[in-house]
Parts: C-alpha cells; structure tokens; sequence
C-alpha cells in the first residue's frame, strides 16, 4: 500500500502549508505565510531572493531530494504549491458535497486518508484534482511575478486576425504543467497498473487546465469604441477544471495493464499502456480518468478501508437524486430536528459611513442520516 507521500509527494509535505493558508502557520514581514519553523534541518535548508535561509516544516523531508532542488531553483514556488493544493481540496470537497464518499480530509499527513492507496474511481479524481491544482496555481503565481523563474507567456506576438493583436501577459500554463509534471509525477515508483494509472489521472488533471484555457480580448479606440483590440489566454476559473474532471470521473474507464513487450525504456517514456477491461469499450482519452478496481462501500464506517459512513450525514428529504435521504443514507433512514438560526438582515446604509442591520431569527428543518 502506498502512503500518501507517494500521492504527491508533497500532499503529506504540505499539509501544514495547506492549513497555514486558513491561519494557523507562521508569517513573514510580507504577510505571507509560509509554513516556517524554527528547528534547523539541514535537508530543509531553502534560500529565497535576498539569499535568506529559509527552515520549512520538518514535514517537508517526505519530499524527495528532486522535490526539494525543483523548489530551490524556483523560489516563490513553494507558496504557489501549497496554495494549488488547498484550492485542490476546496474543489473536491465542494464536487462531492452530496455524494456518500464526500472527499473527506484531515488534519494528519495522510490528508485523504486510506482512499490514496486504492485504485478506484475516487483515487483517480484525488489524483487529477491535485495535480491540476499544482499546474493551475504555479501558471498563476508566473503571471503575477511571484516565482522568481517565470513569468508572463509572452510567445504569442503580432496580429491575431483583422482587428486584434495578441498582447497582455498571458497565463504560463506551460510552464505550470511543465513543473507540475516533473514536480509531481516524480513522487510515483514502479511499472505496475498502479503507477500507470496514478501518471495517467496526474497528466489528465493538467491537460484539462491547459485545454480549458481561454482568450481574453481588451478594446482600444476613440470614444470607448472597439476599433483594436489586445488579446491574451488566461486560466480557466478552477470551478470549470473541477466541473470537467467531475464529469470525467462519472464516465472514468476501468482498465487492465496492458502487456506490449518488455521494452521497459518505451515505457518510462510513454505511460499509456492502458486498455479498457471490457474489449468492447474505446480505449480512455489522454483527458479521461482510470480506474482498475471497484470503490469501497461508503454507506458505513469501515476502519480497513478508511470509508467514514454516512451517518450523520445531511439529507435532502425532498430529493430523488444522490443527496436524497433515500440514497445517501443507504436505505437506513434519517431523522428530522428542527433549529433556531439567527442571522443579520434588512442592513442599511447610512451616509458616512456606518452599516445597520437588525437581527432575524429563523427556524430551520434539518434531516441527517442514521
């Protein structure tokens, strides 16, 4: 079984990264926080631009010694990582909020626990997920000058049609998907289905981001008027990459390894030595996500298998889909309490510059699973 610093790599590294983002990590005279400590370790020595010797979390040596030069020949990057990451798990919680596997975390390395270490549908989305999040935040911090190794894409120059050029400081998912993949993938061992698999889901989760990148257009001209305009390619909102892959991971594919010969150099080089279990099924697309085993039961706690159960869990009462009562409780049924909730209402205004509100207290109808 693998452990989650096989994942990433730097999923279990980061973690305090991750919650430091959300305010428990220290912070420097920036105002960034950057998940520093004040033990020394000599493996986690980093030096940012003024050359100041930087202590990471001691977490950090899960990180391989290529993790670890890729950061310290990309100062800024760290940041950009820990905060893809966060975005990452944000994105999972909320695709999955009403599904019985609802991308638990917590707060120890293993971040998503045992689900990391199967082959199922939900490993796959973990998986692309974060690494689309890795390639979309670091394609970001290019653009905004806060790696020190990139910056804008600037390659696209000149006339783009008859009455717009490109120009603007594009977004550099190149590089970003160029370091995601050396950063990422070189966290997985072996040359059995699971590493195929575990490369396969990495590479679809950041060609979604490169291939949802769309073009942003500014207009120029006397008046207001739309005589010229300056075009650049900007990221897609990360609610479009997880929609995407949310959508992948309903029609995912199962596949079986796929014995081509034993010229192990080809592949190192080419990871797709996949075919779908069933024969009758088109081979899965570079964007599309694989599986190779069945998913766990959900429906209840299972310490084995790291499955949290559903009880507990809120329902909607009046829904037939998966986060009706009927569902997602598993046929166990729920139970129904009722709650007072007070919140601020009718705020105003009043010049300048003070905001009134009066206090409205609802009742609420809550149904949670059994």
């Amino acid at each position: 079984m693998r452990s989650l610093a096989l994942l990433l790599g730097v999923k279990a590294a980061c973690i305090l990264l991750v919650s430091s983002l959300s305010g428990t990590g220290a912070v420097n005279n920036s105002g960034r926080w950057w998940g520093i400590v004040n033990v020394a370790s000599s493996s986690n020595l980093l030096t940012n631009s003024k050359n100041v010797q930087l202590v990471l979390d001691p977490s950090l040596a899960l990180l391989s010694r290529r993790q670890r030069r890729l950061i310290r020949q990309n100062p800024g990057i760290l940041h950009a990582i820990a905060a893809g990451l966060h975005t990452a798990i944000k994105e999972c919680k909320w695709q999955f909020r009403n599904r019985r596997w609802n991308c638990p975390t917590t707060h120890s390395p293993a971040i998503f626990g045992k689900i990391v270490n199967r082959g199922c549908r939900e490993t796959a989305f973990v998986f692309a997920i974060t690494s689309a999040g890795v390639t979309h935040a670091v394609a970001r911090s290019c653009s905004e000058g806060a790696i020190e190794s990139c910056t804008c894409d600037y390659r696209r120059r000149g006339p783009g049609g008859p009455d717009w050029h490109w120009g603007g400081c594009s977004d550099n998912v190149d590089f970003g998907r160029m370091f995601s993949r050396e950063f990422v993938d070189s966290s997985e061992r072996g040359r059995d289905l699971r590493y195929l698999t575990n490369l396969h889901n990495n590479e679809a989760g950041r060609m979604t981001v490169s291939s949802e990148m769309r073009q942003e257009c500014k207009c120029h001209g006397m008046s207001g008027s739309c005589t010229v305009r300056t075009c650049w390619m900007r990221l897609p909102s990360f609610r479009t990459v997880g929609d995407f892959l949310k959508d992948r991971f309903d029609g995912a594919s199962r596949v079986v390894y796929a014995n081509k010969g034993s010229n192990r150099a080809s592949h190192r080089a080419d990871p797709r030595h996949l075919e779908p279990e069933n024969p009758a099924h088109k081979p899965p697309s570079g964007m599309d996500l694989v599986y190779f085993e069945k998913s766990p039961n959900f429906c209840s706690y299972n310490g084995k298998t790291g499955t949290l159960g559903t009880s507990g869990r809120t329902c909607n009462s009046s829904s037939p889909g998966l986060d009706g009562c009927e569902l997602l409780c598993c046929g166990r049924g729920f139970k129904t309490r009722t709650e007072s909730v007070t919140e601020r209402c009718h705020c105003t205004f009043h010049w300048c510059c003070h905001v009134s509100c009066l206090n409205c207290t609802s009742t609420r109808t809550l149904h949670q699973c059994l």
